[in-house]
């Protein structure tokens, strides 16, 4: 994990990689609990004997579980000290290119794109989240996520 001693020192690192968080695995317990919380219940990511002959072998996460594992993607990728609290502002340009198959490990990587004060309040930054499945070259998300960090 990167720490950053506040959130100026992240202003000169635009167009960078900021962080990169640490693995995390997709098992088929983690999908059922987002298809209950959801009601996303399509049986390509919880019917196990169905989802084998369908066109990916296996289960596979849902793509929206994907983009929702930002909150723990950034909490393992890096750090800004000297806040009082963060806001998740909203998404920008979702993708889902890959399929996420059952038991995969995926991590993000997080570039900034812009940095933009808020007055005497804090600041908001644009990231670049790319989220990696381990052994493939295609990423399973690239979003653009908006966060303001205020003093």
């Amino acid at each position: 994990m990167k720490h950053y001693e506040s959130i100026e020192a992240l202003k000169p690192l635009v167009g960078e990689s900021i962080g990169i968080s640490d693995w995390l695995v997709i098992d088929q317990h983690r999908i059922n609990l987002f298809a209950d919380s959801t009601g996303d219940h399509q049986w390509i990511h919880v019917d196990v004997e169905r989802a084998r002959s369908g066109p990916f072998g296996m289960p596979i996460a849902h793509g929206l579980l994907t983009l929702s594992l930002l909150p723990a993607f950034l909490a393992t990728a890096f750090e800004v000290r000297g806040i009082g609290s963060a806001l998740n502002y909203g998404l920008n340009k979702v993708r889902f290119a890959a399929p996420v198959p059952v038991n995969s490990r995926l991590r993000a990587q997080f570039r900034l794109v812009e940095w933009n004060p808020l007055g005497t309040t804090g600041a908001q930054i644009k990231l670049e989240m790319i989220v990696e499945i381990d052994g493939q070259s295609k990423p399973a998300c690239v979003a653009e996520s908006i966060v303001r960090f205020f003093y």
